[in-house]
């Protein structure tokens, strides 16, 4: 018997999160029709599993009609009994890849106002259909076999999981779900754009389809090269093991163990580094990273995605840039740069600051810490105004302690995505 569009998205969603059902459960709606059927099967799983729910949407500001669509779906909401909350983007930055930049400030927006919120799960909406048109852009682009594996189905970012349950079901399934219960969305004129490689792609499957490299066909081969990934990050996390170890929030590789591994693990290993130390979500370019690995087979140093590379005796070291943190401030019991916490004898007007050149000369004794002078000039330290308070990597802790977020385990498990 086929499965309903309501079963196959709850099979989905129930395995994506392993059985364990969150207190609360959040959907990114955008008002077309693959988030606005994700809003309805949402719906009906929450109120089975008893599952507070809640919407988001971000008015991009990009479209005269954006905050007609935003208010759409708010009424949409308030008509089904879910919470919904509208986030704006302002920080146009009028230059570049307009679209990139309103995605990833869509995560930004989202995973801020999720983890503001107490909401460990968001759900997204892309749909089979979405996951062969990446493919097919990423196989144009000559991209390997991380790229080609696809959106991935899971992925822990900003302390909240991100959730794609409809990535095996198609467009049209959910929009004639929509129709069956009457329920509307608003179709984006961008969607049928030209300008967009997206839309580009989706003219193309039309023509390559006659060939065989149909939707399904692409949507096969993202999960062949997920399973082949999956193989090579276990392999990535067995190298790590045998050569990494996480030292002041810095990680240091064992040059001979890394250089006689085979390249392609090389550049994950230290692509993983680079995100790790840096918080980013996404790796370097290929080209920047195989740069790098190449300067360090030479004993080359180098920065890359805001992370200091850098080799010491037979040791790489992967620590944070200076000038990445060197601007960030935060009052003492904030988390700073998204890894640090500060605990210590916190008084009025103290901030965490990155130690810096100024502040390491303050600090006498710092070579007996055995750290090299670049992890210590990107650690965290209490400032009142311009008075060094503590370093507590630098010898000088005057009651206050570092602690990283993320424990080091997670260092070698985040290796592994799912």
């Amino acid at each position: 018997m086929q499965l309903t569009t309501q079963d196959a998205f709850e099979h989905n969603l129930d395995t994506l999160l392993g059985g364990i059902i969150p207190k609360s459960i959040a959907i990114a709606v955008s008002g077309g029709g693959d988030s606005m059927a994700l809003l309805h099967l949402t719906r009906n799983w929450a109120r089975a599993k008893s599952c507070k729910t809640h919407a988001v949407t971000i008015d991009h500001g990009l479209r005269p009609e954006a905050k007609d669509e935003a208010d759409f779906v708010a009424k949409t909401c308030r008509n089904l009994s879910v919470p919904h909350s509208i986030l704006s983007w302002k920080q146009h930055p009028g230059t570049g890849n307009l679209q990139a930049q309103a995605r990833e400030a869509r995560y930004d927006l989202i995973g801020d106002w999720a983890r503001a919120n107490d909401i460990p799960v968001l759900l997204l909406g892309h749909t089979s259909d979405d996951q062969a048109e990446t493919v097919l852009m990423r196989l144009a682009r000559g991209s390997g076999v991380d790229g080609l594996a696809g959106m991935p189905r899971k992925r822990q970012d900003r302390q909240v999981q991100w959730l794609r349950p409809l990535l095996n079901i198609s467009r049209q399934a959910l929009r004639d779900d929509l129709t069956t219960i009457g329920a509307a969305w608003i179709d984006d004129p961008s969607n049928d754009d030209p300008r967009f490689d997206r839309v580009k792609a989706r003219q193309l499957m039309q023509a390559l389809a006659p060939m065989g490299l149909t939707q399904k066909r692409l949507v096969q081969m993202a999960q062949h090269m997920a399973d082949a990934r999956h193989v090579l990050e276990i392999a990535t996390k067995k190298l790590a093991e045998d050569s990494v170890q996480i030292i002041a929030g810095s990680v240091r590789i064992e040059t001979a163990i890394w250089r006689d591994a085979p390249a392609d693990l090389r550049h994950r290993l230290l692509a993983h580094a680079l995100c790790w130390v840096s918080q980013q979500t996404y790796r370097p370019r290929f080209s920047a990273l195989t740069k790098l690995a190449r300067g360090l087979i030479q004993g080359d140093n180098g920065s890359l995605h805001g992370a200091l590379v850098f080799q010491k005796a037979d040791h790489i070291w992967i620590t944070r840039e200076l000038k990445a943190v060197a601007k960030t401030s935060f009052i003492s019991d904030q988390t700073w740069d998204g890894r640090w916490r500060m605990i210590g004898p916190v008084k009025p007007d103290q901030r965490i600051r990155a130690l810096g050149d100024e502040g390491l000369a303050r600090c006498e004794n710092w070579r007996d810490t055995g750290l090299p002078r670049q992890v210590l000039l990107s650690s965290p330290a209490i400032w009142h105004e311009t008075e060094l308070i503590a370093a507590p990597f630098a010898g000088h802790s005057n009651g206050w302690t570092a602690e990283l977020m993320a424990n080091h385990d997670d260092f070698f498990t985040s290796i592994i995505t799912h």
